[in-house]
């Protein structure tokens, strides 16, 4: 195995303008969908590219944290680098003046999920294969070390998780069977919120004859009565047997949540989400109490494994979005995956990154930690700008074969 050293660390800026609606939603009407990049700079032409999501304004920022937490990481080799990832992750949380800016939230935790994602990047093309190959091909005890264990140690230690790890050993071969079928889709763009009723529709009749079964509606309207008219336009037109979700993006005060989600019972949503702010812990159990078995789906704006925990703890959540391009990145995406498996929720990912890292991640969900093979969010909108951006067929993501986390822009 080939010594790689990390040389340099390189920041950029990457901003992509949506246009006609699409990726509109309730409280970002006009998007602008934009990553803070980490590469990683070796002594081989091999590049290590990690991605953390913004919507624009601020990525800057990002850019510039990214700096300030990478320089410890020059002249390390990646793969003694990555047999003890967790400590690594901890130490740079722990460096004194930045995460006084946190801790563990904001820009500087985003700079660490680029800075991550980056390094699990460059380990995978080190060893020549696809992300999700490595993750399901490392032992459980390989695992346990990329993990920054401390604050959650209360509901999940690194006894529990090699457990759940080591029974995962256990009928992978039959969960492997998502291999040769691909990963099931939904699509998210039938109905972002900017979209005419009509577009809506349309959008949704296009999604079926794609051969998607679930799809997502934007709620959150100022007037209740426009959500439930496109979300009653979306069942009449996908029919009984599609799968239906609808998101708020935080925009209801729980007040307003219990009123609207008691309207859209008729249309039978598999999930509501995000329908007030991320970190009211009580409002979400309070919601989920109300409308079971109507679940309450969140995690896009959680911050961290510690704010997951609480939420678990609390039971107030159904369905875990957590997003490895918004929380600390591919270590901590996997930490809350393995507390969220204790809990017995599961993770359907939000998907920042267009499903370019999480179509890896679902993968080693499914077939190491033991995850419910559902489906994972589609958005297609910037597809063009990847070297090798996700395929779906028949609505599932084909699995990929690159090595690497599927990070790479076209250029």
């Amino acid at each position: 195995m080939r010594p790689i050293h990390i040389t340099a660390v390189e920041m950029e800026d990457r901003r992509f303008p949506l246009e006609n609606g699409a990726g509109s939603d309730a409280v970002h009407t006009v998007p602008v969908y934009a990553y803070a990049v980490c590469r990683l700079k070796t002594d081989t032409p091999l590049d290590g590219v990690g991605l953390a999501f913004t919507l624009g304004s601020g990525n800057d920022l990002v850019c510039k944290a990214i700096g300030y937490l990478s320089e410890a990481l020059v002249g390390r080799e990646i793969h003694e680098l990555m047999a003890g990832y967790g400590q690594v992750f901890a130490e740079i949380t722990d460096s004194p003046c930045y995460r006084w800016l946190g801790p563990h939230k904001g820009v500087v935790h985003l700079a660490l999920s680029s800075i991550t994602n980056a390094c699990f990047d460059l380990w995978a093309k080190a060893e020549g294969v696809p992300l999700w190959k490595l993750l399901i091909g490392l032992k459980p005890e390989e695992i346990i070390p990329l993990l920054d264990f401390r604050y959650v140690e209360d509901v999940l230690t690194k006894e529990e998780a090699l457990e759940i790890l080591q029974d995962g050993w256990q009928g992978r071969e039959e969960r492997e069977t998502v291999l040769r079928t691909g990963y099931r889709g939904y699509d998210t763009s039938v109905g972002w919120f900017n979209y005419a009723d009509e577009l809506v529709v349309e959008n949704t009749k296009r999604a079926l004859e794609k051969g998607f079964t679930a799809m997502k509606l934007k709620v959150g309207s100022a007037d209740p009565e426009r959500d439930i008219r496109r979300a009653a336009l979306i069942r009449q037109t996908a029919g009984d047997a599609a799968t239906i979700m609808v998101d708020a993006n935080q925009q209801w005060t729980l007040h307003k949540a219990l009123k609207v989600i008691d309207r859209l019972r008729d249309i039978n949503p598999y999930w509501v989400e995000e329908p007030t702010d991320p970190d009211d812990v009580l409002a979400h159990q309070t919601l989920r109490r109300a409308f079971h078995p109507i679940r309450i789906a969140l995690g896009e704006h959680v911050p961290n494994k510690v704010i997951f925990k609480n939420y678990l703890q609390a039971g107030a959540m159904d369905i875990n979005q957590v997003d490895a391009v918004r929380v600390g990145g591919i270590s901590e995406f996997i930490l809350i995956s393995l507390m969220s498996r204790k809990f017995g929720v599961p993770v359907i990912p939000h998907v920042g990154d267009m499903g370019q890292i999480h179509q890896h991640l679902v993968l080693f969900n499914h077939i190491a930690v033991g995850h419910p093979n559902l489906f994972l969010e589609a958005i297609p909108h910037l597809r063009q700008y990847f070297q090798n951006p996700v395929e779906l067929k028949d609505g599932y993501y084909a699995v990929p074969q690159t090595p690497g986390s599927s990070s790479d822009f076209a250029d």
